[in-house]
């Protein structure tokens, strides 16, 4: 649509281009506008189970805080250790951004709203998110604080093995839908939901996908990589201003892309139950933002519901339980689908 109006003021070739620039800006500002309204949502959610008001100062309902927030972010004096590898440590937190912003540009919003549509999407948003570990690794070891050091190699050994579950989980969902492109995916849930067609295994696949992305993102009650109470706050310890931003900012985008992806994979991205359809480019995008920021509650209800695990058990419930049951739930799903069980 957006090519299609360029070609009439300019050259095929100049109108790609300026297309590719236009959709790669509002991408940039959704991702900003997407991690101020989510922390904005978290201190809300926050102030809602621990029976308080939580910001209400700036903007209606403080809505505006973590504007005020940026913009004090954006002033801050960019400080660092003497003894820190200067180059690794500024490229660190880009990792993490430029991996997010790639993951984003794949989520179906809707049936024609959707930046980049490939027929491997569900291979290529695993590939990239994996890349966000060797961000945060960085950022630990370049910092020459111990501490940070502590939550880098913590980061290492979480990340890598958490997405094992979501990997398998994610093989299993696609073994049901027979192919691994986003956009195909949800068309495959037209006659229903994969949460409902899909029997147990399914909803087995939902559950070990919600724990392991929640691991996966680095939040509570899996936050061992950036745990106050014992590493300050652990692999951007030394980082200030912005380039503490960029991570605190990815964190929440990357809450939204899981969520996102769960909604794809289980809830029939824009789709409305069963046989109903949402075609309208923003009608369908709304469905799905709505049923994205549920999920993103619930991993919210997630965080400050229960405590923090130990580094033993977080690694104990990966690789004792996670693993085995995503392993039997692949084999169970190809059992029912060679069988023609699903409904």
């Amino acid at each position: 649509m957006i090519l299609e109006l360029l070609n009439q003021f300019m050259p095929a070739e100049v109108a790609f281009y300026v297309e590719l620039v236009i959709i790669a800006v509002v991408y940039l500002g959704v991702f900003a506008l997407l991690g101020l309204f989510l922390v904005w949502m978290e201190r809300r959610v926050a102030g809602f189970f621990q029976l308080r008001l939580g910001p209400n100062r700036r903007g209606p309902s403080g809505l505006f805080q973590t504007v005020a927030d940026a913009l004090k972010l954006v002033s801050k004096e960019l400080t660092a250790t003497e003894g820190r590898d200067k180059f690794l440590h500024g490229i660190a937190p880009y990792f993490v951004i430029v991996a997010a912003l790639m993951a984003l540009s794949l989520i179906p919003f809707s049936a024609e709203l959707q930046a980049f549509d490939i027929n491997l999407g569900v291979f290529f948003v695993t590939a990239v998110t994996s890349i966000e570990v060797v961000g945060i690794f960085l950022a630990g070891w370049a910092s020459n604080n111990k501490y940070s050091l502590i939550g880098g190699m913590r980061s290492g050994i979480q990340m890598i093995s958490y997405e094992l579950s979501i990997g398998m989980t994610i093989v299993t969902m696609t073994v049901l839908a027979g192919t691994i492109q986003l956009s195909e995916i949800v068309e495959m849930q037209r006659g229903g939901w994969f949460i409902w067609t899909g029997h147990i295994p399914a909803f087995i696949g939902f559950m070990v996908f919600m724990i392991a992305g929640t691991a996966e993102s680095n939040r509570t009650p899996f936050d061992l990589v950036e745990a106050e109470s014992e590493l300050g706050a652990g692999f951007h310890s030394e980082y200030s201003g912005m380039g503490f931003a960029y991570f605190f900012l990815a964190e929440f985008v990357n809450m939204f892309i899981i969520s996102a992806m769960a909604v794809t994979l289980f809830f029939g991205g824009w789709l409305l139950p069963f046989e109903i359809g949402a075609d309208i480019p923003f009608v369908g995008a709304i469905i799905f933002v709505v049923k994205t920021l549920s999920v993103v509650f619930l991993m919210m209800w997630f965080r400050w519901t229960f405590p923090r695990l130990r580094i033993d058990q977080l690694l104990t419930l990966e690789w004792k339980y996670l693993i085995p049951i995503s392993m039997v739930n692949i084999v169970v799903m190809a059992i029912l689908v060679w069988l023609g069980l699903t409904f």
